[in-house]
């Protein structure tokens, strides 16, 4: 039994990755089921292995008696003579037992019970070994397949890549090496059940870092990756130092990293854009490879916001069947809607939107002069409105109304006369004619207009108190020599 016992041992241990402690625990219990099966107790039986571990022996400890009463835990003198003539009555005696004398039965339950305990403990190994590789890259290979369910071997288990979780670009043959993702570990009546994945972000994840050593080095970091597996990959990446260009660095350079992870995915597009905190400059980056414009927040509370692109760019922007742009507002967590200049201008949108895209249209476009009081920025809406039911369209005839004329408007407050007031000393310039005697006219002096220290508001040399705010004003007025 010594050269078996010790083949089945290294077995165990260099296939199943079983202790050889564990290993040989299950064997003493195999012994010990098998003794208890045919004696109907264990509590005298002693196994013991040899000091190389390549032999055991099974034992059973009698006591040494004149009558026996337990033939199973005692021995008489005579018999035990005839093993060691130097033993008496009130000694133990250890007599080993042939195993091969077990009946049939016996040996068949033990077997059982060993099995069964080797089973588990495999498990438990395993479970544990993989429970701590879960998220983690894994190469295994392409051994069979059944009902589009491939089944990889990884050296002590085999995992399986459910269909769900392959890509619809790749085809796999017998042999073929597989890069996969653990992604669940299970136990299961039928053994351990190890999923792997090549669909999921993560999967995109290890792969960067594995061919971005700055990525892997968390000197580069991914913000976020969203993913229509097989077709393409968009992922938000920023630099954890100045000097390093994120999107550069996994490019790589004449773009070697990134090539290498396309051939990895099977030719998927991958766009990577660099992340911004500024959610207009994001949603512009999450867009590529489409040139944007500008982009219009219509609804902060909600999402939502407009992209503006050339006609030419419009299509790329949307992307086939709206995969560019889907990807794009998974990326942002923004609602996207992208619009043409033309089409935005036949939107029906609030005043405050439509102002603000063409305030930003000004930073590109030479700026023209203004004639609506829609157009005055920061002007609120209720304002524009009762100004308009009054006639009021027009900045010139706003600038023309005095202040007991704006106070005979109903729906106007003190507070928005104010403001008015403000926004257009802050936004108009204001070009009076010369009178005819310029003589006269240099001779009045103009009267100055400041700032609140406090507000911002309109205030002038005469005033004591903001009439704004409220805060108390002094002026210092410097003497000319």
């Amino acid at each position: 039994m010594s050269s078996e016992l010790a083949d089945a041992i290294k077995a165990l241990v260099q296939d199943r990755g079983i202790s050889e402690e564990l290993v040989v625990k299950t064997i003493e219990d195999f012994l010990y089921a098998a003794y208890k099966r045919k004696f109907g107790t264990a509590d005298n039986a002693v196994v013991r292995f040899s000091e190389d571990g390549n032999d055991v022996a099974l034992f059973a400890r009698k006591s040494i008696v004149e009558d026996i009463y337990d033939p199973v835990a005692e021995i008489s003198l005579e018999e035990a003579l005839e093993l060691n003539d130097e033993c008496e009555i009130g000694d133990e005696l250890l007599i080993e037992i042939n195993i091969k004398e077990f009946d049939r039965v016996a040996v068949q339950t033990a077997k059982q019970k060993a099995k069964q305990t080797l089973r588990e403990i495999q498990k438990d190994t395993l479970y544990s070994e993989f429970q701590e590789k879960v998220g983690e890259m894994i190469i295994g290979y392409y051994q069979r397949e059944r009902n589009g369910n491939i089944f990889v071997d990884l050296g002590k288990i085999e995992g399986i890549l459910p269909k769900r979780y392959q890509s619809p670009r790749e085809i796999y043959r017998p042999n073929d090496r597989i890069k996969a993702l653990i992604y669940e570990v299970n136990k299961t009546p039928s053994g351990l059940q190890i999923v792997l994945s090549r669909t999921h972000t993560d999967f995109v994840k290890r792969i960067f870092d594995l061919e971005v050593p700055e990525v892997y080095d968390q000197i580069v970091e991914i913000f976020k990756i969203v993913r229509e597996p097989g077709y393409r990959t968009k992922l938000a990446v920023y630099s954890n130092r100045d000097d390093v260009d994120p999107v550069g660095a996994c490019v790589g350079m004449k773009g070697v990293r990134i090539q290498a992870i396309v051939r990895e995915l099977e030719g998927e597009k991958i766009d990577i854009l660099k992340y911004e905190n500024d959610p207009r400059e994001f949603v512009k980056n999450a867009l590529s490879p489409a040139e944007v414009k500008q982009v219009v927040i219509v609804d902060e509370a909600k999402r939502q916001a407009i992209a503006i692109v050339d006609e030419s760019q419009l299509s790329l922007a949307i992307g086939k069947q709206g995969l560019n742009v889907r990807l794009a507002n998974r990326l942002t967590d923004w609602n996207i809607d992208v619009k043409t200049e033309a089409q935005f201008e036949e939107m029906d949108i609030s005043i405050e939107s439509k102002r603000a895209v063409e305030a930003l249209f000004r930073d590109y476009e030479e700026e023209e002069e203004i004639i609506r009081i829609s157009e005055l920025p920061g002007l609120p809406e209720h304002i524009i409105n009762i100004l308009y039911e009054d006639g009021i369209e027009l900045i010139e005839t706003l600038v023309s109304l005095t202040d007991e004329e704006l106070a005979k408007f109903e729906n106007l407050s003190e507070e928005d006369i104010k403001k008015i007031k403000s926004i257009i000393l802050e936004n108009v310039d204001i070009i009076e004619e010369e009178s005819e005697d310029t003589e006269e006219a240099e001779e009045e002096p103009e009267e100055e207009y400041f700032e609140c220290p406090e507000c911002g508001n309109a205030i002038s040399v005469d005033m004591t108190q903001c009439p704004n705010c409220g805060v108390g004003l002094s002026f210092e007025i410097e003497e000319e020599e």
